[in-house]
């Protein structure tokens, strides 16, 4: 029996998207205030997993680390370094609404990091969370 290309490529995109979906169901949500008190207990670190241009347009959590998710899909110049640095903590991760940084979250857990994710910026800016200008290049 064989399988059409096309058939076979909707089937294995199919199954990559359940795979991802199952593994970003496992990872936990945080809201703005208990990831706000883990992050200055020091239990926990804050990661904006946007893009430069989305950093410069909005600005960013006070607390965060801005790493792209483009970096922690490709080469991973600056992820690597964070996370040797801070091997023990929980990453807490943010996006814009809350899709990149599950995928983040779900790979990092995928290696055995502990992670949340906090859902989106708008969220943080709404829970009266301080927030800080940030430059479009990293």
């Amino acid at each position: 029996m064989t399988i059409h290309p096309m058939k076979l490529r909707l089937l294995l995109t199919a199954l990559l998207a359940s795979v991802l979906t199952a593994f970003a169901a496992e990872v936990p949500k945080i809201d703005p205030a208990a990831a706000a008190k883990l992050v200055a207990e020091g239990k926990a670190v804050l990661v904006d997993c946007r893009e430069p241009s989305e950093w410069a347009e909005t600005g960013v959590v006070a607390a965060a680390t801005t790493l792209a998710k483009s970096d922690f899909d490709g080469a991973q110049k600056d992820w690597k370094p964070f996370l040797e640095k801070n091997a023990g903590k929980e990453i807490i991760v943010y996006c814009r609404s809350g899709g990149r940084a599950g995928t983040v979250a779900a790979a990092l857990a995928a290696k055995g990091v502990k992670t949340s994710n906090a859902g989106g910026f708008k969220a943080w800016a709404d829970a009266g969370q301080p927030t800080r200008k940030a430059d479009a290049k990293k």
